[in-house]
């Protein structure tokens, strides 16, 4: 059974990091995409960060240059390591993972191409 477990969130101030953790279980990790997505209240579940099974990496405009995705295949690790973090930057936020498939360079920005979910860690930035 896939389980994902995140970790890592907390209260910030504006101009701070954090660095977000999930741990993966149950699955041939290395072969797997993963993705990070937040979500704030009354807002849509959006796309923040991606990694291929090949270790390549997308981002959302909104936090390209200020946060870095990667993974760690011996610990079954996801990261996503944020820098001059901004209010608007506070939401849940959630690791996505699933098996590559040739859909992924279209729709992995898109939430419904991940199968598995974490229960969410908590960002919050204030002004």
């Amino acid at each position: 059974q896939v389980q994902l477990v995140e970790s890592g969130g907390g209260s910030v101030q504006a101009g701070g990091s954090l660095r977000l953790s999930c741990a993966a279980s149950g699955y041939a990790y290395s072969d797997y995409c993963m993705a990070w997505f937040r979500q704030a209240p009354g807002k849509e579940r959006e796309g923040v960060a991606f990694i291929a099974s090949d270790g390549s990496t997308n981002y959302a405009d909104s936090v390209k240059g200020r946060f870095t995705i990667s993974k760690d295949n011996a610990k079954n690790a996801l990261y996503l390591q944020s820098y001059s973090l901004k209010p608007e930057d506070t939401a849940m936020y959630y690791c996505a993972a699933d098996f590559w498939r040739s859909s992924y360079s279209t729709n992995y920005a898109v939430p419904t191409w991940y199968k598995f979910w974490g229960q969410g860690t908590q960002v919050t930035v204030s002004s």
